[in-house]
């Protein structure tokens, strides 16, 4: 009662003050019953942890959309874990399997106020990746992931090309799980990769030498043989010139009327006949002599041709040797009833940005019952075992239970007998009802985005060309470099102005001792 009066008067007193008592009064009111929400929204943020043992190498991250959380995974388990800010609604994080395509420690937009994305870590070309950011407690950005600044920069050194990054709708752990068609390496196949390795590499540098040189004899064979038409052509006009010379001899004797005309036309006719001979043996000969060079045209070309083959063979077996002692991802979808292998080359791409993957295996694979949904299901080799490799799966689509999508699958014997037996831990099947995004491309591991599922960060940005995705130039948490105009609710990133934006605090300090 004491404190309904105490309102009372405080009211009354307001009153008195005006109008302006009263909106202060009411935007008092208004914060304190807001104050407990925000609280509790702010209790309820994830917050920076550490796994209580040493990291080994990070295998995988995984992002839940519904948690706004993202958790790094060694082999052993889940290694840190971060509160992220995805994207807002109608730009947002696509759902989906992809993986770490370029790396870049200081990236400024050219577009959105110098917007700050430290320690990026590219997902997509056509503008999605993880990188430091504001964290205001929910998803708000144009489709990245935003991470706390620090943590971004713990992460950043021990990522690496290739790594897989999965983005979950839901809240999702990578699960230990044994099946009959997960590989199984064979360790005296394992051994014998450096020699074989070794071997194959030899064999191709020595098909490339024989292969440069067939080309060279070739080129100068066809060289040579260039002038054979017109030198040939002189020749037979000089001929045709000399038989027309020996014609004219022949009618002017026939018509002498008098010893000394016959005499003069005889003596003309036998300088032509001689001239003709002449003619006619220097083509004969010319002929004779021209027919090998033809040949040697020919044969030289053939010879190109054959040692340029081998040299592709060679070079094949012994790139297919080397990837031998990469990790293998192999994705399976059951749109396009097929099944897609790739490896990291590590070479750089030419055009530049990311490093170039292997794609030479891409062959139909049967998919029992392929009406039903199979779901989406990342098979990861952890670690290995005495008997083999360790594995653990990740579902992040509900079509099927994992095992059941492995039962429904039968891959070709010859892709089992050429990757099979050389899988090493990081190895990967992917099984999914989508088709490969249009992400994929040669520089790229898979890119799989759940159609089910918003996928506003791609809508808003449009996939964009081979040679234009490896530039850098202009992309942001927006990745401006795509929309044609200036978005007026973009929230620059910029340390000069950090004070702008609420921060996710940890409620404990980080150990900066991670890794």
């Amino acid at each position: 009662m004491k404190n309904r009066s105490t309102t009372a008067q405080s009211i009354r007193a307001v009153g008195r003050r005006g109008p302006a008592g009263i909106i202060a009064l009411v935007a008092a009111a208004t914060l304190a019953a807001a104050t407990p929400a925000i609280a509790a929204k702010q209790q309820r943020q994830v917050a920076e942890a550490v796994a209580p043992r040493v990291a080994g190498d990070p295998i995988m991250a995984i992002v839940s959309i519904k948690s706004q959380q993202v958790t790094f995974y060694d082999a052993e388990g889940w290694i840190v874990r971060a509160p992220v800010s995805t994207g807002t609604t109608g730009r947002e994080t696509p759902a989906g399997v992809f993986a770490i395509l370029e790396k870049n420690r200081e990236h400024r937009s050219s577009l959105y106020d110098d917007a700050w994305m430290p320690h990026m870590q590219r997902i997509t070309w056509n503008g999605i990746a993880l990188h430091g950011g504001p964290l205001p407690g929910y998803a708000a950005s144009h489709g990245c992931v935003r991470m706390p600044f620090g943590f971004a920069e713990n992460v950043f050194d021990k990522t690496y090309i290739g790594m897989r990054v999965i983005v979950s709708p839901n809240d999702t752990v990578p699960t230990d799980i044994a099946h009959p068609s997960l590989f199984v390496p064979k360790p005296e196949a394992i051994a014998a990769v450096p020699g074989r390795a070794d071997k194959l590499s030899a064999e191709a540098e020595e098909a490339t030498r024989a292969a440069d040189e067939a080309k060279k004899a070739a080129s100068a064979a066809a060289k040579e043989a260039t002038a054979l038409p017109a030198a040939l052509r002189k020749l037979e006009q000089q001929k045709a010139r000399a038989d027309a010379e020996l014609a004219f001899a022949d009618k002017t004797l026939a018509n002498a009327k008098t010893d000394q005309t016959r005499a003069k036309a005889e003596e003309l006719k036998q300088k032509a006949a001689a001239k003709a001979a002449d003619a006619a043996t220097q083509l004969d000969a010319f002929r004779a002599a021209a027919q090998p060079k033809r040949d040697a045209v020919a044969a030289t070309k053939e010879a190109a041709k054959t040692a340029a083959a081998r040299k592709t063979e060679a070079v094949k077996a012994a790139t297919d040797a080397k990837l031998a002692g990469e990790p293998v991802s192999v994705y399976i979808s059951r749109a396009t009833q097929k099944l897609y292998v790739r490896r990291n080359t590590h070479k750089p791409a030419p055009d530049g940005g990311g490093e170039v993957f292997d794609t030479s295996i891409e062959v139909p694979v049967t998919i029992r019952n392929p009406e039903q949904p199979i779901g989406t299901h990342v098979f990861t080799a952890m670690a290995r075992t005495g008997t083999g490799l360790r594995w653990s799966v990740v579902t992040i689509e509900n079509g099927d239970e994992a095992r059941n999508a492995l039962d429904r699958i039968t891959i070709p014997q010859d892709v089992w007998d050429r990757i099979g037996p050389t899988a090493l831990p990081r190895s990967s099947i992917i099984i999914s009802d989508e088709p490969l995004s249009s992400e994929t491309n040669y520089r790229t591991e898979f890119v799989a985005v759940l159609s089910n599922e918003p996928q506003g960060g791609f809508i808003t940005r449009k996939p964009t060309a081979p040679a234009m995705v490896a530039s850098d130039d202009g992309w942001d948490d927006g990745f401006g470099l795509f929309f044609q105009q200036r978005d007026p609710y973009v929230q620059p990133a910029s340390p000069r102005r950090r004070s702008q934006y609420q921060y996710y605090q940890p409620a404990q300090p980080m150990q900066r001792g991670f890794w």
